[in-house]
């Protein structure tokens, strides 16, 4: 009796010990996950140390609150930053803005107004660096010093520069065309195979004028068999991949345009449509006209294409931009729509906006 008791307890003493075991692992794979999900994913190889994953999950309204307060402190003594703003929060928060206070804002802005520097104010945060980073390649161009046409008032019909800073990045629906649109972004998609929606829908009529949301250089302009008549446009520093598709049939861009050329903020480089789905070019097989607007970030080559792309949730994104909407005309000579006030963008090489 006393070796059978004996031989009980023992296996009760394994079985407890194993389940300890089992639940130090799972806790260990869990706080793994836990902080892959704000943390910078890389590789233990030092030359693969960039950014694998980017959840951009701000909130319109701080995004409007961020960039007001860029914008209001343009040539104050103490000049904000709007990107370095939401890092800071989203490294207080561990990238959950569920979190957001405004009073933490609010504290924030009056310390940087104080004389105190972001660097000292972030040194024991172990995640600012990574949400600075990514932040920037999801935001660096939209705002900055530039110059933009707008009407001589002492020269009737004529138009003239004014130097200007704030909000230099365009919606990419025209000015004067309306849309709609929803945060489709991560909606399944069943067409060639299931997949997530990697943009954002702006349903509008056929043959309302596309802009570029920011200046660049097109990367691609041709038929995929998803997005039908589509252009890629890469920012000047390399971080973001602008992805318009479903243009127009017979008359999908600008013929002006040609892969490897640069474009403007503003320009206008396509029409709305509804093709794709389709092997065969020139098809209209979307059911309802709309563009296909993405942005995939870039921070290394590698992930331009294939299973480390990095695409975002850009709706917030677009909701700001329709703050800033490019005018257009159409020129009935060449059959297609022009922006109607040029700009002057510093992020465009001098050499190129000379051309």
């Amino acid at each position: 009796m006393i070796v059978i008791v004996k031989r009980k307890v023992a296996a009760i003493t394994g079985i407890i010990l194993l389940c300890a075991f089992l639940l130090i692992v799972i806790h260990g794979f869990l706080s793994h996950n836990v902080l892959s999900m704000y943390a910078v994913r890389i590789t233990e190889d030092e030359a693969d140390k960039y950014i694998k994953w980017v959840d951009f999950n701000i909130p319109y309204s701080l995004l409007e609150k961020t960039l007001n307060l860029d914008i209001k402190s343009y040539g104050k003594e103490t000049k904000l930053n709007w990107i370095e703003l939401l890092a800071y929060l989203a490294a207080k928060y561990g990238g959950n803005f569920k979190r957001y206070k405004s009073s933490d804002l609010d504290k924030l802005v009056k310390s940087l107004q104080e004389g105190a520097a972001m660097e000292e104010l972030t040194k024991d945060m172990k995640y600012y660096p990574y949400y600075l980073e990514a932040y920037t390649a999801v935001l660096g161009g939209f705002v900055g010093e530039y110059e933009i046409e707008v009407e001589d008032e002492n020269n009737p019909g004529a138009k003239k520069f004014v130097k200007k800073y704030g909000l230099k990045a365009f919606c990419p629906i025209a000015k004067g065309y309306g849309f709609s649109h929803y945060d489709d972004f991560g909606n399944s998609r069943t067409y060639g195979y299931k997949r997530k929606h990697l943009g954002n829908d702006l349903m509008g009529s056929i043959g309302t004028p596309i802009v570029a949301v920011e200046s660049g250089i097109i990367e691609a302009m041709g038929w995929n068999k998803y997005g039908g008549w589509r252009i890629g446009i890469r920012s000047f520093d390399g971080r973001r991949y602008y992805y318009y598709a479903h243009l127009r049939k017979n008359h999908p861009y600008n013929n002006t345009l040609a892969e490897g050329q640069t474009v403007k903020a503003g320009d206008v480089i396509g029409y709305l449509g509804m093709t794709g789905y389709s092997n065969k070019e020139n098809v209209n097989n979307i059911r309802t006209p709309h563009l296909h607007f993405g942005m995939q970030l870039i921070f290394d080559e590698s992930q331009k294409e294939g299973v480390n792309e990095i695409w975002i949730d850009v709706y917030n994104i677009v909701e700001l931009l329709k703050k800033n909407r490019s005018a257009v005309k159409k020129n009935t000579e060449l059959n297609d729509y022009f922006r109607v006030y040029d700009i002057k963008d510093p992020a465009m090489p001098q050499e190129l906006d000379q051309e």
